[in-house]
């Protein structure tokens, strides 16, 4: 069995995740990344050095790339691997995962896929059975060569499009998009995301693209890929991300507050120690905490926020994974991240803003202003969000009563300046 995967960024060998000989996984740096100033830390919790890298030390970062919950409960069901047996999980599915880096078992080439023959768009029988299988097989382990993984609870898969048609792709072919199906106990959890991302893009927010999509009458929600880059050639490029968890060192177990996870005030000062230009970053997470309450969503967790490490220096990721959770009366009203000592949504006053702005680090009048801003913004644009939205193959009752839930909010949080 293998017991060293090599961890590969745009084709250079970064370093190795290793099993000693009693079964512990360590991760080690290579000695020509090590050798070499220019190259970056895979997270920021696991800073460049000759040493090797402990499992509680390295965990955090590599266990933060698979799958959670039920999702990796079927896959290690799928699979024959224990679901806590994260080393042989990465070595299924870490050809293709968030960020730049690719994990293949040591002394195994590569694929080399620009070789590979032209991805065929899945037909409509062929999607439909895709969706079918997803929830017995998540990412379609094992299957047809590909090893495919994304962080979360929820089923999704990456893929590739031709001629804006799904297709699966090669093994070890970067994807572009994430096709993330309706969750099955929640209704219309397709419009929500739909609603709450395109939401925040018109108050300017930096947000990944988002498309719902159908088939045979079945919705799903198609995204774009911002950890990816495409050339003019078509040529697609991988590009670094780690979540806040990952990048703190916290166990995924634990990426909620209340359990050790992050908080906004280490979430501020992460930004602050780990972008290139923090002054603006800052202001974007703050936007990205008052959007989260404005569209009530209080399940944003410390592995709902990443860094993303573009050329031109490290920023905050895009948001990604907005949902409206009061929506849904059996899912926890608890803030994954109080605000001001706040627990839930319902006991958040406006006077508490002042005392997380503080917890932050920025000034209450502004912080009160830029809650007034968002909010009258969002008044002003969710009909149109709505509207748009209609036009897709989405549930405009569902979309109305989403616009209805943004405007009582947004009526309430107008009112903390």
């Amino acid at each position: 069995m293998t017991a060293s995967l090599t961890v590969w960024w745009d084709g250079r060998d970064v370093g190795f995740l290793s099993l000693d000989s009693h079964g512990e996984m360590h991760f080690a740096y290579s000695d020509t990344w090590l050798a070499d100033e220019t190259t970056p830390p895979v997270s920021f919790s696991l800073p460049k050095r000759q040493q090797s890298f402990s499992r509680r030390e390295a965990r955090p970062f590599f266990e933060g790339l698979l799958p959670e919950e039920e999702q990796r409960e079927a896959i290690a069901a799928a699979l024959g691997i224990s679901k806590g047996n994260e080393f042989r999980l990465l070595e299924s599915l870490g050809g293709e995962v968030a960020g730049a880096l690719t994990l293949w078992p040591t002394g195994e080439a590569l694929p080399n896929t620009q070789d590979a023959k032209a991805n065929t768009p899945l037909t409509e029988a062929e999607l439909i059975a895709l969706l079918d299988r997803l929830p017995k097989r998540p990412f379609l382990a094992g299957e047809r060569g590909l090893r495919l993984s994304l962080a979360g609870a929820q089923s999704k898969l990456p893929v590739v499009l031709v001629e804006d048609q799904i297709a699966l792709p090669a093994p070890g072919q970067p994807t572009t998009h994430i096709l993330k199906p309706p969750i099955a106990r929640f209704e219309s959890t397709t419009e929500n995301e739909a609603f709450a991302m395109r939401l925040a893009s018109k108050l300017g927010l930096d947000v990944a693209a988002v498309e719902i999509r159908a088939v045979a009458g079945r919705p799903y929600l198609l995204v774009e890929r911002y950890d990816r880059s495409v050339d003019s050639e078509g040529q697609v490029r991988r590009l670094h991300q780690e979540d806040f968890c990952q990048a703190l060192g916290v166990f995924t177990e634990r990426k909620y507050a209340s359990e050790g996870g992050p908080t906004f005030k280490t979430s501020f000062d992460l930004v602050r120690r780990a972008c290139t230009r923090p002054a603006v970053e800052l202001l974007k997470l703050l936007d990205a905490a008052i959007v989260q309450v404005l569209i009530g969503n209080a399940d944003a967790h410390g592995k709902n926020y990443s860094l993303l490490h573009r050329d031109d220096g490290i920023v905050l990721a895009p948001l990604y994974d907005l949902l409206c959770t009061v929506a849904y009366p059996d899912l926890s009203p608890t803030f994954a991240m109080k605000i001001a000592r706040r627990g839930t949504l319902a006991e958040l006053k406006p006077g508490d803003w002042e005392s997380f702005a503080k917890e932050a680090g920025l000034a209450p009048p502004f912080v009160r202003r830029r809650i007034a801003e968002l909010a009258n913004s969002a008044l002003e644009h969710r009909t149109q969000v709505v509207g748009e939205l209609i036009r897709s193959p989405a549930s405009e009752k569902s979309l109305q009563e989403y616009g209805n839930r943004i405007r009582e909010r947004a009526e309430k949080l107008a009112k903390a300046d």
